[in-house]
């Protein structure tokens, strides 16, 4: 094929080209784009899917293939699959092609940094040519006994004087395993299950704590330094939301979150890839409707309010690592709700007017269960989605308001954002 030819396609890269897999007669073969080379010793063109239409994906996977092939690792040349076992790939190199490939994913911004923090280990080696079978459990153990001495730094650059969580460690191993795994060679160690590292934070607020929190954050002296926190403590307690999701909330029409006519709150916004770290749709508490109503963008309108979260911290005088951070609220209403209409209420009151809540309900909420099903989808819009659940977060901001009456009020003017404005995940988590 001419070079004429192949520069009509929709992209071209060292005798691959990226285009759709047509029959003779120019109707699709597949609803996905193809990776296609010419084949001498077969006399044809040979097809790999890339299993997207999305072309910039696409790309991505053609990139990588384009890698592979020119390292001369030992692909089949009919069915462009790597061929299983055949591989043993440099490691810096195994953690760039994985980059590469998960560039648009939605867990990109968290897999960069513990990657980073195998890297930084490496340079620290008398070399960096470490092949994936030489990465054994004396290699992964030594590389968890440097990580876990290296100094921590908040996003401001101050040093934070604690070693890093066990599980926080294990994360950058089980990504490097993914990035072994993901370059075809052989995989020589065996990640700990973070669930079995994790000390589950025991703190949890009270409605008088939640409610210092509001008042804080709703201080008339501060309308625009503290409206982001504002803005995040409204929406976790009304959501039960991760801070990353709390952050990434936006009214915009585009991002399809907010069902106004349903009072239906999407966490997670069109076109986003759903994680392990599962984003619910969730029933709105009424106080929170007419806030969003008035929102024309981001809700929070900082990229992160970490900083004014760890202020308030410092002056509530609550625990400043571990159990004090971000998703303590989240922790904290998902505690409340589940005492609701049990011995365990925080008041009589709240005891004996509250209905107990069904624990599958809370698991919805938290995102812990996933929506399956065609029928489960539509239950969302159903005017008895989440009713429990969401009666009882009502029950809790009743509480608040009742101590803070401006804590569902918006303070200040809101500023939009543009939609496509990056925000730093890692930062908020």
């Amino acid at each position: 094929m001419s070079r004429k030819q192949r520069s009509k396609h929709i992209y071209d890269r060292g005798g691959y080209w990226l285009d759709w897999d047509r029959k003779k007669d120019g109707t699709l073969r597949s609803p996905f784009l193809a990776i296609q080379w010419y084949d001498s010793r077969r006399g044809r063109i040979c097809t790999l899917s890339t299993r997207t239409d999305d072309a910039n994906e696409a790309k991505i996977k053609l990139d990588n293939h384009y890698l592979r092939h020119s390292r001369g690792e030992d692909i089949c040349p009919t069915c462009g699959q790597d061929k299983q076992g055949s591989r043993n790939a440099l490691v810096l190199q195994a953690i760039t092609d994985y980059l590469t490939l998960k560039e648009t994913a939605a867990a990109s911004a968290a897999i960069r940094p513990r990657l980073a923090h195998v890297v930084n280990y490496i340079s620290t080696l008398p070399s960096p040519e470490i092949y994936c079978n030489q990465i054994d459990e004396g290699w992964i153990e030594n590389f968890r006994i440097w990580l876990r001495e290296e100094p921590m730094f908040s996003s401001a650059g101050a040093e934070i004087h604690r070693k890093r969580a066990l599980s926080t460690v294990e994360n950058s191993v089980s990504q490097l395993a993914a990035a072994i795994t993901a370059s075809k060679s052989p995989l020589r160690f065996k990640p700990v299950q973070t669930k079995e590292l994790n000390n589950t934070p025991t703190r949890r607020l009270t409605v008088q704590e939640l409610s210092d929190a509001f008042e804080y954050a709703t201080d008339p002296r501060y309308p625009i330094k503290r409206r982001g926190l504002h803005s995040f403590l409204m929406f976790s307690v009304a959501t039960m939301a991760r801070p990353d999701a709390a952050h990434d909330f936006s009214t915009a029409p585009d991002r399809k979150q907010w069902n106004k006519d349903r009072d239906v709150i999407c966490l997670n916004p069109v076109n986003r890839r759903q994680t392990k770290k599962y984003r619910a749709a969730v029933a709105a508490p009424r106080q929170i409707i007419p806030v969003l109503n008035q929102v024309d963008g981001f809700l929070i309108e900082s990229i992160s309010v970490r900083s004014v979260w760890d202020s308030m911290v410092e002056f509530l005088g609550w625990p400043k690592h571990g159990d004090g951070g971000m998703k303590l609220i989240r922790r904290s209403i998902a505690q409340l709700v589940r005492d609701a209409g049990t011995k365990r209420a925080w008041s009589n009151e709240w005891r004996d007017r509250m209905r107990r809540v069904p624990s599958d309900e809370i698991a919805l909420q938290l995102g812990h269960r996933k929506i399956g099903s065609v029928t489960d989808l539509y239950a969302m819009f159903d005017p008895d989605y989440l009713e429990n659940v969401t009666a009882a977060i009502e029950g809790v901001i009743d509480a608040i308001i009742e101590k803070v009456p401006s804590a569902f009020t918006l303070t200040g003017t809101v500023v939009v954002l543009e939609q496509d404005e990056p925000r730093d995940q890692s930062s908020v988590s």
